[in-house]
């Protein structure tokens, strides 16, 4: 029985490996890791730049921490997430990083994250209700729409993980009404993402 089962779980697996395979979903990964880099090293390069010849980066985030409330900052943080994820999460991470409780801002700024995407949810749910809308959301976000009907919550935790606005993910996810409780767990992995990016700029700033 106990091989039976491991048996029809690897056939599961090898069937599943062979639709991710042949729908692309490997070749997208590959291609946002790669899309991903230049937009990290160019962050980066214009960090260090701007440190070197136009002002201080870490008087600059402790000013930041000085002049405005957590909440302030928090709270824009979380509108940009609800919205297309304007501002690079980046900033609000270094930010995080001069604070006088960094790993609790991190934590905080994570969960801003995640209930942000779970705004834009709700949003491509509530774009469904409206006709007109819906016909010109479903242009604009036609390849979005398109990869999360064909790999769904794969996509979800590329989106969650990657460099890419988890926004734009999580309204795909709603337009086409993935399960809300699967979209949550595979959400929260946005909270690696940011602890593992904290690794890299708190050592920066």
């Amino acid at each position: 029985m106990k091989e039976k089962a491991r048996s029809k779980k690897k056939s599961r697996i090898h069937l599943l490996h062979q639709y991710y395979s042949y729908t692309g979903f490997y070749f997208f990964v590959w291609r946002s890791v790669k899309k991903a880099v230049l937009p990290i090293v160019l962050f980066v390069g214009a960090l260090l730049a701007i440190d070197y010849y136009l002002l201080d980066i870490e008087d600059m985030l402790v000013t930041i921490t000085e002049t405005y409330a957590p909440f302030q900052v928090l709270g824009i943080f979380f509108l940009s997430e609800s919205i297309l994820g304007l501002i690079p999460p980046e900033l609000f991470i270094g930010w995080a990083g001069k604070s006088s409780a960094p790993f609790l801002f991190l934590t905080l700024l994570a969960t801003a994250s995640y209930m942000g995407g779970i705004v834009s949810y709700f949003g491509g749910v509530g774009i469904t209700k409206i006709p007109a809308v819906q016909k010109s959301m479903e242009i604009r976000l036609a390849k979005h729409i398109k990869n999360t009907r064909k790999w769904g919550g794969f996509l979800i935790i590329v989106g969650a993980l990657l460099p890419i606005p988890f926004s734009i993910t999580s309204i795909a996810a709603g337009f086409i009404r993935f399960p809300f409780s699967s979209y949550l767990i595979f959400g929260l992995l946005r909270y690696a993402r940011f602890y593992l990016y904290a690794l890299v700029i708190f050592k920066m700033v």
